[in-house]
Order: C-alpha cells, then sequence, then structure tokens
C-alpha cells in the first residue's frame, strides 16, 4: 500500500471557494477513478488557507493507471479549466507515503 498525500494552498480568502469548485464539479469525476480518499480536509491550525487530500493505492503501478484514466475523464478535465480560470490555487505538493513495516491497517 502507498499514500498519495497532497497539499493545495489558496490565495488568502479562497479557499472556501476553491472547495466549493471542487465539490460541484471535480469530486465525482476523481472518486469515480481513484475511489474515496483516506482522508480530505482543510487545515484547522497552521496555514489556513490550505487543504489536503490522501489518497491509497496497491503500488507505484496501481496510482498511475487510476490517474492516467482519471486525467483522461472529460469531466475531470472541465473541472480543471473551471479550477484554473478560478485562479484560487497557488501552489501543491506531493507526497508519497510508504508505510512502516510494523504499521497494518
Amino acid at each position: 500500500m502507498i499514500y498519495d498525500h497532497r497539499t493545495y494552498s489558496c490565495r488568502p480568502g479562497t479557499i472556501k471557494k476553491q472547495l466549493a469548485v471542487y465539490e460541484a464539479h471535480g469530486y465525482v469525476p476523481q472518486t469515480r477513478h481513484l475511489g474515496m480518499p483516506l482522508m480530505y480536509a482543510a487545515t484547522e491550525t497552521g496555514d489556513p488557507n490550505t487543504f489536503i487530500h490522501i489518497w491509497c493505492y496497491e503500488d507505484a503501478a496501481d496510482r498511475a493507471i487510476k490517474r492516467a484514466a482519471m486525467q483522461a475523464d472529460p469531466e475531470w478535465q472541465e473541472f480543471l479549466e473551471i479550477s484554473a480560470e478560478a485562479g484560487y490555487l497557488v501552489s501543491q505538493r506531493n507526497v508519497i507515503l510508504m508505510p512502516a513495516p510494523f504499521f497494518k491497517k
């Protein structure tokens, strides 16, 4: 199992707008291809302009296949366009995590 931990930062005061765009246009196509995330959350402390999501995959090949299918989905492409036009996002950071050997989910 691998975990894809993604952190996005928004322009100050726009995080709720970005999450609304995602809910209306991105949630359905993304979960259709990737399944349900382990976590999708806005920060409570620290930078108030960030949100994270964590996706679970069997391995790197599973991640590549699912993400390629999502990228080819016209509905996902539409979300990307709407999100880019809105201009709320300013940065993105992705980290692939491997569980410690003793961690059993």
